[in-house]
């Protein structure tokens, strides 16, 4: 039997004579429930601490692997499923929210097969934490905010004369409110980050990519832009939006070689914050629903198909909504 190690699933933790028990202790610790273990079941222990949102630090992980180690935490492996290669050797792609979860894990795979990675967010402090994860890589962080132009005229400054790609990743959670209980506040802020923001930086890098001759721009979307029960009114509504945006830009550009696609995650454990205080009703409305997602990725897996759909691997793919969900939308 292989050891157990943090990137062992949480499967196959559970299945381990002495890891399991330990494990179970954990997971009532940190109150996750009994129907969500199946959910969970396919994520490597290690994506828990992200999980918690603080509840649970690495120390117990790492005390956890050296349990069932003889004290001993085993040489680390080779991520699973992250680098095929050099794909973007040469190419210049952008990638928003690139600070933690999904944009993250894109903004580092790339710049593993290659790319000129220019790293977006609104934290100057966290984007120089990826890059100094990818020592000898070619990541340039730019703090700035995809709502506000000055940032976006940096933004596309930092990248310079050639982008091959760009990666909107960048996004917020609503309050899971229905419509009658949607604020002015809430409604322009999640609209603004995640469809206004995607609109203005693709804005900004189209005549680059025209003037190129090609390019390839991928949105993330959502499940919930795929249909009415995954989250709330202001959030369900932007992802359908951008869905817009992606099927309208790739018939309009795909003459001119550029290629627009959108990933449509469905429950990923990244451990993004919601606001403070959600909505009773919303959130009993949504409970049965959100229930049935038959499993959760992780952001690497999400990476995996952003940048599938970046690279020439999706040379004939314009205008798709592929849904990265672990069959939820088949359901």
């Amino acid at each position: 039997m292989a050891p157990l190690t943090a990137r062992s699933t949480i499967r196959e933790w559970l299945g381990h004579p002495e890891g399991g028990p330990r494990l179970e202790g954990l997971l009532e610790s940190v109150e996750v429930p009994a129907e969500a273990r199946a959910q969970i079941a396919p994520l490597p222990l290690q994506q828990l601490v992200a999980l918690s949102q603080g509840k649970l630090p690495q120390s117990v992980v790492d005390d956890m692997v050296r349990a069932v180690n003889d004290g001993e935490i085993p040489e680390a492996e080779p991520a699973r499923g992250v680098g095929t290669g050099g794909r973007f050797a040469d190419r210049t792609v952008i990638v928003t929210g690139a600070a933690s979860g999904i944009g993250r894990a894109t903004a580092e795979r790339l710049a593993d097969e290659g790319a000129r990675v220019i790293a977006v967010d609104l934290s100057e402090e966290r984007l120089q934490a990826v890059a100094d994860g990818r020592p000898g890589a070619d990541l340039v962080a730019v703090a700035g905010d995809i709502t506000a132009q000055a940032d976006i005229d940096r933004i596309v400054a930092a990248a310079g004369p050639r982008i091959n790609g760009l990666a909107n990743v960048a996004g917020i959670n609503d309050d899971f409110s229905p419509l009658h209980e949607t604020t002015d506040a809430m409604w322009d802020r999640v609209l603004e980050v995640n469809l206004t923001g995607t609109f203005k930086l693709t804005r900004a890098v189209l005549p680059v990519m025209l003037a190129a001759g090609g390019g390839a721009i991928v949105n993330v979307a959502s499940e919930a832009g795929l249909r009415g029960n995954a989250s709330g009114n202001a959030y369900t509504v932007s992802k359908h939006a951008v869905i817009g945006l992606t099927r309208s830009a790739a018939f309009m550009y795909g003459p001119q070689g550029i290629r627009v696609n959108a990933v449509a995650p469905g429950g990923v454990a990244t451990g993004i914050p919601f606001p403070a205080t959600v909505s009773e009703a919303g959130s009993a409305r949504l409970a049965p629903f959100q229930a049935q997602i038959p499993t959760l990725a992780t952001a690497e897996q999400l990476a995996a198909s952003l940048t599938f759909l970046l690279s020439d691997d999706g040379v004939n793919l314009n205008g798709v909504v592929l849904p990265s969900d672990g069959g939820w939308s088949v359901q």
